[in-house]
């Protein structure tokens, strides 16, 4: 779709990028991330914004694009940030149109987004690398060709009874890396109990989201030797109260939040309440990601691998160096005027 009018230009269109091998977790298997891209433009510059619409939270592309269809007119018209939340909910749709309006207004302004969201320049930050779930000799070989990163994310979950297994064959094979584990939601109260301890004596930094959302509140009266981290559970600020007791860290994903813009008040009201913080996103190219490294700067822990994952990026996507991300190309996102 493509609406022009006196102010701006709105374009909006899913793209599809290849996977590098198969993603696995515990809901399934993709080799596609399948990407929406809103492009704004006026006054001479182009703001861009990307999200990934995800099944678990009920969207598709198509329907994503039909939200952000049926916003033409208000969009091209004038709709601001503020005005998002009472048109959008929390979502990947809200995602696409927040990032780009605030790279539309960066490029308009001549002004790099971290200032004019009052926050310092980015600095680099250390993510983590996903390793899909698998077999456990292969994750272990896996983590074997990864060992040199600093920090590796595991997906388990598995029905097979062999997640300690694949836990153990990590760690042997990358004795020095910091490990840390994603559930997504495949374990009962009976399995995260006896499973616990036993990744404590691993090392495991932080167990992601053990239980599913919603019946997660055996966690508020379980021992926590593994600090706990809420994704599936955790959306936006309204996510935060039913969250106190059970977790210890939060995920913060743009997605999931509906942008920058609800992302950096969330990553406030979190902290306040108490929460680490942790920064994902989904498998997802640069244009996504560079967004949520602004909320990354100074968290407990990044999970910002999504374009590492894929068979090729963008052009000016994030460089990745020994596990260190370096702050994304103005010309990528977030630009100081620069509307390419």
């Amino acid at each position: 779709m493509n609406v022009v009018s006196s102010r701006r230009r709105f374009d909006v269109r899913s793209e599809s990028w290849p996977i590098a091998g198969t993603f696995r977790l515990s809901r399934g298997a993709k080799t596609r991330a399948e990407v929406v891209v809103v492009e704004l433009a006026a006054a001479g510059a182009v703001g861009r914004g990307e999200s990934v619409p995800y099944a678990r939270y009920g969207e598709s592309v198509e329907g994503v694009l039909a939200q952000l269809h049926g916003l033409s007119e208000a969009v091209c018209s004038g709709v601001t940030r503020a005005g998002l939340p009472a048109l959008l909910p929390p979502g990947a749709a809200r995602n696409a149109l927040d990032c780009a309006l605030w790279d539309l207004e960066a490029r308009m302004a001549g002004r790099p987004v971290h200032a004019l969201a009052g926050l310092g320049a980015p600095g680099p930050v250390v993510t983590s690398f996903t390793l899909s779930l698998d077999r456990p000799e292969a994750m272990g070989a896996a983590a074997r060709r990864h060992a040199h990163l600093p920090a590796l994310k595991l997906k388990i979950g598995g029905r097979d009874g062999a997640d300690l297994a694949r836990v153990r064959a990590v760690r042997a094979a990358a004795p020095a890396s910091r490990i840390s584990v994603d559930v997504n939601e495949g374990w009962g109260p009976e399995r995260y109990a006896s499973l616990a301890p036993e990744l404590a004596a691993l090392g495991v930094s932080i167990i992601e989201q053990p239980l599913r959302a919603g019946a997660d509140e055996a966690l508020a009266s379980l021992p926590r030797p593994v600090p706990v981290c809420a994704d599936e559970s955790c959306h936006d600020r309204a996510s935060l109260p039913a969250l106190a007791g059970r977790y210890d860290l939060v995920n913060l994903k743009l997605d999931k939040c509906g942008g920058l813009t609800e992302a950096l008040a969330t990553r406030d009201a979190a902290r306040a309440a108490g929460f680490g913080i942790m920064v994902g996103c989904m498998v997802s190219t640069s244009l996504a990601v560079a967004p949520a490294f602004l909320v990354a700067q100074g968290a407990d822990a990044v999970d910002l691998d999504g374009p590492l994952l894929l068979e090729r990026d963008r052009e000016h996507g994030l460089r990745c160096v020994a596990g260190q991300l370096k702050p994304p190309a103005p010309a990528l996102w977030g630009g100081s005027g620069d509307p390419s």
